[in-house]
């Protein structure tokens, strides 16, 4: 009898095991509030170690910020120097450090292998994490950001070119542009690009950008740039060279939007919208060297990531605004006319939109909106009645302007900061 019930229950005893639920991905996830190491994480073609903050606050969908180190540092070393774990507390997104393990301690941002996307070194390794962290954290795809230090602002640099895809934006603290510090035989530094004598076109640095995804057509990630204007390491030319690449990469002018000083001894520009959230921002500190992080830098990054504030922030999405703008011109004088559509999915509430008037053009007039300054980047901001844009929706303004040969229409346009798409 013992035997015939044993043969009865082994089919069901193994039944139960095929069907037994496999561990959730909250069970294979960190500990909270504590600095983890993660392993078997993904392809790591050049070891990089993976540390992990998720704080007790969590929010569901999180955001996630890839903060990078600098030379001769570690992801713990980044974890103890900057306070983005506490900021994580406050507003619930994760922390991931990538660390080195190689002896210079420093990212690789020079190999060809680390210059296009997939192709291998230490970009390939952190996307990995990325991934790791998505899945086990069901993370806001949408949401992902990195910021570097140094050696850490060169792989910012480096991860928004290779995987525009994948950052919302970035923010580089004394780096280069993308593809600067490009080296051939397998030397990790490169002393022209340090000494801030490697100067490109916008076009040329873009292109750069362009080549580590060749193909590729969305949006492109947002950076915000630090330099001091004393630092000895990274000279401060990389600072203008960087303004160069990524406002060509956004496409969006060189002249700044909005100019101002957040404290004393700093000068901010915006280029290509005037909010927390424009497509490139630059701070430049004067009389500072290379070593310019301090505290408080960190919430500055999280505003112009739009994740200061509890649970998930709505990010401006490139793509969200579409402006159409067609011009009739005469010999000294032109009109042209400007649809705004929002292609976004909530309505927009107040707007302003920004655009680089051709050399050459001053506005003369026009209707729908107010305009100021008269030439060079100008903001249309809304009159009473065209305040809201329902998704979907179109407003259309105009306005007349004198010439002095090129009745051009502007190339860009931005909408609240974010960049439109044309047409």
């Amino acid at each position: 009898m013992l035997l015939a019930l044993l043969a009865a229950l082994l089919p069901l005893l193994a039944a139960t095991a095929l069907t037994a639920p496999a561990a959730s991905a909250r069970e294979r996830a960190v500990p909270a509030a504590a600095l983890t190491e993660v392993t078997d994480f993904g392809a790591n073609p050049s070891n990089l170690r993976m540390y992990l903050y998720v704080p007790e606050s969590v929010t569901p969908n999180p955001a996630v910020v890839v903060a990078v180190h600098w030379c001769t540092g570690s992801g713990p070393d980044m974890y103890n120097g900057t306070e983005y774990d506490t900021l994580a507390d406050q507003y619930g997104f994760i922390v991931l450090y990538p660390s080195v393990t190689r002896s210079s301690k420093c990212f690789d941002v020079s190999s060809p292998q680390a210059l296009r996307r997939g192709g291998g070194s230490d970009p390939v390794g952190i996307k990995s994490m990325i991934d790791w962290v998505t899945r086990t954290y069901d993370a806001d795809t949408g949401r992902i950001f990195a910021t570097g230090i140094s050696s850490g602002a060169m792989m910012t640099n480096v991860l928004l070119g290779d995987y525009p895809d994948v950052f919302a934006a970035g923010a580089a603290f004394s780096g280069v542009p993308f593809g600067c510090f490009a080296t051939t035989d397998g030397s990790e530094w490169n002393s022209a690009c340090s000494g801030g004598t490697v100067t490109r076109t916008p076009a040329q640095w873009g292109d750069l950008v362009r080549g580590a995804y060749p193909g590729y057509t969305g949006p492109r990630p947002r950076m915000q740039i630090w330099h001091g204007t004393q630092d000895d390491v990274l000279r401060y030319p990389n600072f203008g060279e960087q303004i160069k690449q990524w406002t060509n990469v956004q496409g969006v002018s060189q002249t700044p939007a909005a100019t101002d000083t957040p404290q004393p001894g700093w000068n901010r520009t915006r280029y290509g919208g005037t909010g927390d959230r424009a497509p490139v921002e630059a701070i430049s500190l004067q009389g500072v060297g290379h070593n310019l992080y301090a505290q408080g830098m960190a919430s500055r990054v999280l505003t112009f990531f739009g994740l200061d504030r509890s649970g998930p922030a709505p990010q401006p999405q490139p793509g969200a605004c579409r402006v159409k703008a067609t011009v009739n011109a005469w010999n000294t004088g032109l009109t042209a006319s400007v649809t705004i559509t929002n292609t976004g999915t909530t309505t927009v509430n107040g707007w302003k939109l920004g655009f680089t008037l051709p050399a050459g053009q001053a506005v003369t007039g026009g209707w729908g909106a107010t305009y100021a300054p008269a030439t060079g980047a100008v903001t249309a901001a809304n009159v009473s009645y065209n305040g809201s844009i329902a998704p979907g929706a179109s407003v259309s303004i105009g306005y007349q302007a004198s010439h002095g040969g090129n009745s051009a229409a502007p190339a860009a346009f931005t909408l609240n900061g974010t960049a439109c798409a044309a047409g």
